[in-house]
């Protein structure tokens, strides 16, 4: 036996299933988080004896969780076999429900999307759009290839807070009736899933430190400028997201108003950049977008409307890095997609706000922010639900 094999030289008959499972979740990890190794390199990087990295390695290859990844051949020495997680062994689902858009995706365990919907959001009623996320769930998965039972976990991403104990929406404004209790009890037993809620900025968050720019950032926040307004922040990894679960509802926060209090949200939003757009002069069916395509193009009263918005984002920012202190501030969502004309107007007129300057980026994953955080969330259950699955059933 191994020096280092301390979980191995406990003898307990009653503990050394547990121990057998410890080891296997050990090797699991390591092949997870650093990618596929031989039998060698795992006893060195674990400090577990050869033969009990073959025997677990045995049994997770036998549940399905490993799979053998090709060989290494060494100067010296024998050919070996490498081994990975096998990213099939189950999936997850991640939902983004948006005021115009809903987005579904199913992923394996290595995060790949392996089907992925995207539809418009023209249901007029709470009851509908309940309607369309199971439709179009379900369709995405028979689209996968996947079998339902497969598909172990699902997270939402959804506008508002999720309230655990009344089982419902709050502040999800942009969503009319989307409040009612119900709901996502709703959802759960139609899709057949266990399925959790979170705010659509707090996994916007999760998405852009997993899979994008802000992936090794100590403390960053990630604005979501679209229809209304949000903020999550990801503090070493992790969401940080209050007592009540609100931190980050800035869009919460007062805004003088010229006719009456306002909140920050009724400044920073496309809905916003249009009605400072009209002011300013321009006329006709007019979306955020088409007011920064108009911008682009020279546009005077379109030029001012997103010079305007720059201001506000900058107002936000400061507000933001006053009380986070963040290193990385991400500009996301719809606005944020127009990064391109607002980070020179949010640069200059920060520094006239606030000497505190974080660093700000543009969202490296743009409208998919949302959807790969909850993908990732989800990922982060169904890896042991997988695991404890198969171990049990080997």
């Amino acid at each position: 036996m191994a020096a280092g094999d301390v979980v191995e030289q406990q003898e307990q008959p009653w503990n050394r299933q547990r121990l057998r499972s410890t080891n296997e979740r050990l090797l699991l990890d390591r092949l997870r988080a650093s990618g596929a190794a031989s039998r060698a390199q795992l006893a060195r990087d674990t400090g577990l004896s050869k033969p009990t990295v073959s025997s677990a390695l045995a049994s997770l290859e036998s549940a399905g969780l490993v799979r053998e990844a090709g060989t290494h051949a060494p100067e010296r020495g024998r050919t070996a076999v490498l081994y990975a997680p096998d990213p099939a062994a189950g999936h997850a689902l991640g939902i983004d429900i948006g005021r115009s858009w809903l987005r579904v995706a199913v992923a394996d365990l290595d995060g790949t999307v392996v089907a992925r919907s995207d539809v418009r959001n023209r249901a007029r009623s709470s009851g509908a759009l309940a309607d369309l996320v199971v439709t179009t769930a379900r369709q995405v998965v028979a689209g996968s290839g996947v079998a339902p039972e497969e598909v172990v976990h699902a997270v939402v991403g959804t506008p508002g807070v999720y309230d655990e104990k009344q089982r419902r929406v709050r502040y999800a404004m942009h969503l009319p009736g989307w409040g009612r209790a119900g709901l996502f009890d709703r959802m759960r037993a139609e899709l057949g899933v266990p399925l959790e809620v979170h705010n659509d900025a707090n996994l916007a968050a999760l998405g852009e430190y997993t899979y994008g720019v802000g992936a090794g950032s100590r403390l960053f926040a990630y604005i979501l400028i679209g229809t209304g307004l949000g903020m999550g922040v990801v503090s070493e990894g992790r969401l940080f997201t209050g007592a009540h679960g609100l931190a980050g509802e800035i869009g919460f926060l007062p805004w003088p108003g010229q006719q009456k209090p306002a909140r920050l949200e009724d400044a920073v939003s496309g809905v916003a950049v249009v009605e400072a757009a009209r002011r300013f002069g321009m006329s006709g069916q007019l979306t955020a977008k088409a007011v920064f395509d108009a911008a682009r193009q020279g546009n005077d009263a379109a030029v001012r409307a997103v010079r305007l918005e720059g201001e506000r984002i900058a107002y936000t920012v400061a507000a933001a890095a006053a009380v986070l202190d963040p290193d990385l501030v991400v500009l996301g969502g719809g606005v944020g997609h127009s990064v391109d004309l607002l980070l020179q107007p949010v640069r200059d007129n920060l520094r006239a706000l606030t000497p505190l300057r974080p660093r700000i980026a543009p969202s490296r994953l743009g409208e998919d922010a949302v959807l790969l955080g909850a993908v990732a969330t989800a990922l982060d259950t169904a890896r042991d639900v997988v695991f404890e699955r198969r171990s049990a059933a080997s």
